[in-house]
């Protein structure tokens, strides 16, 4: 199958670039900008998608020089093993300083609790805050995306964190015509999102014309699995079917990535980036609300996380 660009009816029209070229370019020109007005940038990069295509994108951006920042990964210690050996291994390929902060230390040490419903994801902003403390960051650029969750739809491409690492969704600085104010108080630091107003399907459109290597989680393939709360878990050490709870064995993939506890599957025949694209196109059910249990808490959950300092 071959994939066409679309052509823009919003303001690439005028430049006479497809809809992938404008946003490829705003994105470039963001992760350009934060360097150039920041001291010490990082990247969140945990080997999901998103976080692919954003490294992808810095990649180009300082081409044929290196990536000028480190990359972060808050290890939630619940995580798919395909993805950490992808990480590590995109990490070596491009020759990134990664520097990891580990939840399963906090809890360890006592300094975070176990959850009752055993998910970890919730768990991340007390390691991530730390992390970003301790390296002095005062930006730190984030995969997420304003079709993801109304609460990321309310957040602006540059987005400031106070003292505490909150955001407060009524202080935001205007961003016409996309001119970024990244001005912060000492001890504040600023979240940056380059892929803000890409869609799943732009992602993976993207994926597509630039032959992007993904974890194989998000192609179909065989998995135990089991039913709950009407999605498909992994059967894993740190996921496993409770009383009733059958276990099959079926065709499934990822349309996102976090805990094992707290991520499903979606059946799946969909093997190639082609087939994605065609499945993604036609999918009327959003990515987190179909496959991340984090996110069903509350109406607000992703809005309260965020306030209180995750991403």
């Amino acid at each position: 199958m071959t994939l066409t660009r679309v052509p823009d009816a919003g303001p690439g029209a005028n430049t006479g670039l497809g809809i992938q070229d404008t946003l490829e370019a705003e994105s470039i020109h963001i992760i350009r900008e934060v360097v150039a007005e920041f001291e010490r940038p990082a990247m969140l990069f945990s080997g999901g998608k998103d976080s692919v295509v954003m490294l992808h994108l810095a990649a180009k951006a300082f081409w044929p020089g290196r990536v000028p920042f480190p990359v972060v990964h808050v290890d939630t210690g619940h995580n798919f093993p395909e993805v950490l050996e992808f990480r590590d291994r995109t990490v070596d390929r491009l020759g990134l300083r990664l520097e990891v902060a580990s939840v399963q230390d906090y809890i360890d040490r006592g300094e975070l609790r176990e959850r009752a419903d055993g998910t970890r994801n919730p768990l991340q902003t007390t390691p991530l805050l730390d992390i970003i403390r301790e390296l002095r960051f005062d930006a730190v650029f984030g995969g997420g995306r304003r079709d993801e969750d109304k609460a990321r739809a309310k957040e602006r491409i540059l987005s400031l964190r106070d003292e505490f690492g909150q955001w407060d969704p009524r202080n935001q600085r205007p961003e016409l015509w996309n001119l970024y104010n990244g001005r912060h108080p000492v001890g504040h630091h600023v979240r940056a999102f380059p892929i803000s107003n890409w869609t799943e399907l732009d992602i993976w459109r993207y994926i597509a014309r630039e032959d992007i290597e993904l974890p194989s989680i998000y192609y179909a393939h065989p998995r135990d699995v089991f039913h709950r709360d009407g999605m498909w878990r992994a059967v894993g050490a740190y996921s496993q079917p409770g009383e009733g709870e059958e276990v099959s064995v079926r065709t499934v993939r990822y349309r996102t990535v976090g805990d094992m506890s707290c991520t499903g599957a979606v059946l799946s025949d969909a093997a190639t980036v082609e087939d994605v694209v065609l499945e993604v196109a036609a999918s009327t059910l959003t990515e987190r609300g179909a496959t991340r249990a984090d996110d069903r808490l509350s109406e607000a959950a992703m809005e309260d996380r965020k306030k209180d300092g995750y991403f």
